[in-house]
């Protein structure tokens, strides 16, 4: 259905403009909230008569976007980012990331209004943004990637233990050795101590003789 705009509707127009919507958005969202009213020829002759006054809105409007342009454009964004040797982010620079930059020092940009040229930025070096500021006002700002490279620390290998080879033990280590076995002394038999007394007794009774 078409529909009046009774005020300003990023992105869909501003006050004053003609448009048109589903009638669901109209009854359940735009109409409740005055943003829009139905375009009939009350209404047309309702906002001709505000014609001069919206008229000096979008005057306004297009000089502070001017002012707004020069201010933007004598910025240049530095991001310093985790990176590669070969400069390749870790993370990526998006329209987001510039936002909350711009915010940062104090202009209310939003994301969706910031163009890349790709849609994110990965790669250190300079780049450009375009932001859309009115109607066809665009400010250009200079974005530069630096990159921070991390250096990771090479963990060291866990100490081996070592392996002792064979037949290399210390005397500490080695098994004693058993002292030699003393050959044991060999019985004197009862028959030779027997003759040794015989053959004495027979010295004795000559010397009583």
């Amino acid at each position: 259905m078409k529909v009046i705009l009774n005020k300003d509707l990023p992105p869909l127009g501003e006050e004053g403009d003609v448009k048109d919507v589903a009638k669901g958005y109209f009854r359940n969202y735009l109409f409740p909230r005055g943003i829009a009213l139905p375009h009939t020829p009350q209404t047309v002759k309702l906002f001709e008569s505000r014609k001069d006054a919206i008229e000096a809105k979008k005057a306004q409007k297009r000089q502070d976007a001017m002012g707004l342009k020069e201010r933007l454009e004598s910025l240049e964004l530095s991001f310093t980012m985790p990176a590669g040797a070969n400069g390749r982010l870790y993370g990526a620079v998006t329209s987001q990331t510039i936002a909350d930059e711009l915010t940062k020092q104090g202009f209310q940009i939003e994301r969706k209004r910031i163009d890349l040229a790709g849609v994110n930025i990965k790669n250190t070096g300079k780049y450009k943004a375009v932001i859309r500021l009115y109607e066809n006002s665009q400010a250009e700002i200079q974005i530069t990637i630096i990159g921070q490279e991390i250096k990771t620390e090479t963990p060291q290998a866990p100490a081996r233990p070592q392996r002792r080879r064979k037949g290399s033990e210390t005397a500490e280590t080695a098994p004693a050795e058993q002292p030699a076995e003393q050959p044991a002394e060999s019985p004197v038999s009862e028959e030779a101590d027997g003759s040794a007394e015989a053959t004495a007794e027979p010295d004795n009774e000559a010397e009583s003789n």
